[in-house]
């Protein structure tokens, strides 16, 4: 069986509806682990006390937003180059996701500046691009309200979301491109001596996979929301040209 089956939306809709309640479990129980482990299991740092435990939701809130694009990257593009409903509407379900994780991200990390920076925020290059990718967020989401023609509508959403990915890779790589800023370097990070010791990085790992199922389930339940809500519109529609 191709992939490209469950862009049926009659078989998208079998299939979540059997893996959804899976997806909520899953995630409910990561979450619950990674930070109650996280929060109440984990010592102080020697350097930032109790604050540092603010990265259990600090780090994987913001890990999905930026992440979040990149998914709504690669559904605009299907959409644009295949034509399938499921994918721009799976884009449209993640972007109110992608912009709560965001304003998660941004009020931690003020959070946690304060203490260690004095500030609450700083024009920072990583935190400054965060900061546009959520004013993409708001432009994509507010697209999709504008635009009456739902075709015409994921065109130019989808448009737009190409021109955000910058923003995207800038909020993900901006400590790279510029040896300046506050911002710390990765929590998580494929160099071992970039990464948080094992006793915060355990927990750490396990709490940023809730939010990654977490983030799935979300999209799925929203993606069935809109696809039901064309549904609704389809028949509006019909019983008035009736």
């Amino acid at each position: 069986m191709s992939l490209w089956e469950y862009a049926n939306p009659r078989r998208f809709m079998a299939l979540s509806a059997a893996v959804l309640p899976w997806t909520w479990g899953l995630a409910i129980a990561l979450c619950a682990v990674g930070l109650t482990w996280g929060f109440f299991f984990t010592p102080e740092d020697f350097r930032m006390g109790h604050s540092v435990k603010i990265i259990y939701i600090h780090v994987p809130s913001a890990f999905i937003a930026i992440n979040a694009w990149f998914m709504m990257l690669v559904t605009s593009l299907i959409w644009l180059i295949r034509r399938h409903h499921v994918s721009a509407l799976a884009a449209r379900a993640a972007a109110p996701v992608g912009l709560i994780m965001t304003a998660v991200a941004l009020l931690t990390g003020a959070i946690w500046g304060k203490p260690m920076w004095g500030t609450y925020w700083e024009w920072d290059p990583r935190l400054t691009s965060f900061l546009i990718l959520g004013l993409f967020y708001l432009g994509y989401i507010a697209l999709w309200s504008a635009i009456e023609e739902a075709d015409q509508a994921a065109d130019l959403t989808s448009i737009l979301c190409l021109v955000g990915t910058v923003f995207a890779v800038l909020s993900r790589y901006a400590a790279q491109f510029w040896n300046q800023g506050l911002h710390q370097g990765a929590s998580l990070s494929l160099d071992k001596e970039e990464n948080v010791a094992d006793v915060f990085w355990l927990p750490l790992v396990v709490s940023l996979a809730g939010f990654v199922v977490l983030f799935l389930a979300l999209v799925l339940l929203r993606t069935r929301t809109e696809i039901r809500r064309r549904r609704l519109h389809a028949l509006t529609l019909r019983d008035r040209l009736a």
